[in-house]
């Protein structure tokens, strides 16, 4: 309760320094989304289990407005059905999943997208300053990692869709050394009983250090610092998520013009994140053109009322019609 005060408090004080942040607030829009379910996992099979998960089910989205897409990360609330998503053309996108009788995906509510607000207090910027690829939710904050203007921004929780970002979380890795179009892809909170007891990871997407590793960092918490992350070639990390043990999830996908597009998702153990480490670990699950799948970008772990661990993943469509809004979700399986 303190915190989120404070975070209003100082929001009334930064409209009533800055006017032209309030006169260009944006205006929400509502997104009608039509679903189809996804039955099977595999073309063509019922097979359910896949590596470490077990397919539970997903949907294909798609709209009338020209607005759905571009989603590149998303995170769940506590009540396992309310998200939080952003696009990479800098919009916020709130909504709520539905479920058929068997507790499978059958499709979402009409989403509200919102244009992000920058540090200046405009919204509606080029896609270099407001190039969004990621999020996470901590305590009263919502976090938003950029690449192109390498950043993470902390937005308050509530209140994040109509207002700029109340501070930056300095990212530790020189932001000359971050691809424009490679760096921070992924931003996730660790569990607070955990190795790194609540500290915020970033992870980039294709951008080295002088080992050859994915630059990534802890930005807070006991193990602050840079390390690495092995990268697994031809792949690259788009998004991920902690499990409840501390462990890190990454969601990675690869696309060439030969052999399509391909996702896999990767564990890493929380124990091994630590300054100056090189990370890498156990592929949980891989799949190719022979599975649905598209551009797999975002990535989140969802803990049911028995503590039973699902994991939810979404595409990014690029707004092409070459490509597809999908939610895929399943069971890990220890």
């Amino acid at each position: 309760m303190k915190a989120t005060l404070i975070q209003a408090a100082a929001f009334s004080l930064m409209l009533a320094v800055m006017p032209s942040a309030a006169a260009t607030l944006p205006v929400s829009e509502t997104v009608p989304v039509k679903s189809r379910q996804i039955e099977n996992f595999k073309i063509g099979s019922d097979q359910k289990r896949f590596g470490k998960l077990e397919f539970i089910g997903g949907i294909e989205m798609s709209s009338s407005s020209a607005l759905l897409g571009a989603i590149s990360s998303i995170r769940f609330r506590p009540d396992r059905k309310s998200f939080l998503a952003i696009m990479d053309t800098g919009h916020w996108v709130e909504g709520e999943i539905e479920r058929d009788e068997k507790g499978r995906l059958a499709g979402t509510s009409d989403l509200t997208v919102t244009s992000m607000i920058d540090t200046n207090g405009l919204s509606e910027q080029v896609k270099e300053r407001m190039d969004c690829e990621g999020v996470a939710l901590r305590d009263g904050e919502v976090l938003a990692s950029y690449e192109g203007l390498h950043r993470v921004d902390i937005y308050p929780d509530p209140g994040f869709a109509q207002s700029p970002p109340l501070a930056t979380l300095p990212i530790l890795i020189r932001p000359k050394s971050l691809r424009p179009n490679r760096g921070l892809e992924t931003i996730a909170v660790s569990p607070k009983e955990s190795p790194l007891a609540g500290g915020v990871v970033v992870v980039s997407e294709l951008s080295f250090d002088k080992t050859d590793h994915l630059y990534a960092a802890v930005l807070d918490g006991p193990r602050k610092g840079i390390f690495g992350v092995v990268q697994k070639d031809p792949f690259a990390i788009t998004d991920g998520a902690f499990l409840p043990n501390g462990d890190l999830l990454l969601l990675e996908r690869r696309f060439s013009f030969a052999e399509g597009i391909g996702m896999q998702i990767r564990r890493i153990k929380g124990a091994d994140i630590k300054p100056g480490a090189a990370v890498d670990g156990e592929i949980l699950l891989n799949a190719d053109m022979g599975y649905q799948i598209d551009n797999m970008e975002g990535l989140d772990v969802v803990v049911q009322p028995d503590g039973e661990i699902r994991v939810i993943v979404v595409s990014d469509d690029n707004h092409s019609i070459l490509e597809r809004n999908l939610m895929l979700e399943f069971r890990l399986v220890e």
